[in-house]
């Protein structure tokens, strides 16, 4: 394999997929589905450090000049493995219930969608930029699973703490709507019907 699948900003990538069974696993250790408080507060911590490398796996790749083809496809692989795997645990704990449920499917929908989409795309050898406010939309997504994660125990040191992470999941879906058909419509123009 090439040295650069193995520098610092992959590494970064490699450990944020790696934190995904780890943070479920945070919720399995008596070999069921439990979310003990020092479970949430494991869960939240690897979430955290996880979320983090998503941020500094990309500005590290920059500034060293260690961009790599591997790096930009599993960079948002990554990041939609750990939102969609800690979405669907908060909400087989009931963390996620009733009406946020849709927020959670908005959410899970619009990666797939996109995913489709730049895949599609790619086989056309066209390429859409992440905006702004997509990174904006990552960064709420991120936030409030952060506060769900943490949920009841949370609670015990934050009053609210649950309220606050579904009150920035659905502001979370809201703009996830909007980015996807962003997304979407600037596709569309690529879009050849055979």
């Amino acid at each position: 394999m090439s040295r650069r699948a193995f520098n610092i900003p992959n590494m970064l990538t490699y450990a944020r997929i790696l934190a995904v069974p780890l943070v479920v696993l945070c919720f399995f250790l008596e070999g069921r589905l439990q979310s003990s408080d020092p479970a949430r507060w494991a869960a939240v911590t690897i979430f955290v450090i996880a979320s983090l490398t998503d941020f500094l796996d990309g500005y590290l790749a920059r500034i060293w000049k260690q961009t790599s083809n591997i790096g930009k496809m599993l960079d948002p692989i990554a990041d939609k493995l750990l939102v969609s795997s800690v979405l669907l645990l908060m909400a087989a704990d009931g963390t996620i219930a009733g009406w946020t449920l849709w927020a959670a499917i908005i959410i899970l929908c619009r990666e797939i969608l996109v995913s489709g989409l730049r895949e599609y795309l790619a086989a056309l050898k066209v390429s859409v930029p992440v905006t702004q406010l997509a990174k904006w939309k990552t960064t709420i997504q991120l936030v409030s699973i952060g506060f769900l994660l943490a949920g009841p125990a949370g609670d015990k040191i934050l009053p609210y703490t649950t309220e606050i992470g579904i009150t920035l999941l659905w502001i979370s879906a809201i703009v996830t709507l909007y980015t996807g058909y962003d997304y979407f419509r600037a596709g569309l123009k690529h879009i050849i019907d055979e």
